[in-house]
């Protein structure tokens, strides 16, 4: 069953809602050592993408990508809205005039978090979201490389992320506010790796529950 922009409205509500029932922790989590405003960015650019949600579903996945990077880029403050708002462009300019399949979108969101990287001039290892999105683009990777089916690869991707999320507690921060506090920053999970997993688990849960469902 191919997965098209028609399950847009799905994936924008499921991500809206599990940031919402965490916002408390990850609020708690930027304020231990960040500026304590991750979530409501956040949740402000996902408001505006949910508002355009119908839109979303008459565009192909190279015109909807292109959408929610700008939206993005003009609705969420911060480094956030820059980097998520660059992801989804650079996967918009990636996609253009070939299939979706799950071998294209594993290149297609690596050149996506390559653009990141430069943007954000961060690596892995640096107690940022890339801490996430890097190790997920990889097991994408490798997932297409033993030729996994979709639903296995999701797998992979959700234990993936909830591994490197919890990886970011004992690294040094050397990015945004949190490099300031050196040493200190030790010891916490980051906010943004933190959203990053919500939502990358968010994600393969929808599109899991599609592929299963009767056609």
């Amino acid at each position: 069953m191919p997965i098209t922009t028609a399950l847009l409205p799905t994936l924008l509500q499921a991500i809206a809602d599990v940031i919402e029932a965490n916002a408390e922790e990850i609020t708690a989590l930027d304020q231990a050592i960040g500026d304590g405003d991750h979530v409501y960015n956040l949740q402000r650019g996902l408001n505006a993408l949910l508002l355009e949600s119908h839109t979303l579903t008459q565009l192909d996945w190279v015109a909807a990508w292109q959408k929610i990077g700008m939206t993005l880029m003009t609705t969420v403050g911060g480094a956030s809205g820059s980097l998520y708002g660059t992801l989804f462009v650079k996967m918009s300019k990636a996609a253009a005039g070939q299939p979706i399949t799950l071998e294209t979108f594993a290149d297609i969101f690596t050149q996506g978090v390559e653009a990141m990287k430069q943007r954000g001039k961060a690596d892995i290892g640096e107690k940022t979201m890339l801490d996430v999105l890097i190790p997920v683009a990889i097991s994408l990777q490798q997932a297409t490389a033993q030729s996994l089916s979709v639903s296995a690869a999701l797998q992979a991707v959700t234990h993936v992320s909830l591994i490197s999320v919890e990886a970011t507690r004992e690294l040094l921060a050397t990015k945004g506010r949190a490099s300031f506090l050196g040493e200190r920053s030790r010891g916490h999970i980051d906010a943004g790796a933190k959203t990053a997993q919500l939502m990358i688990n968010a994600i393969a849960t929808v599109i899991t529950e599609q592929l299963a469902s009767p056609a």
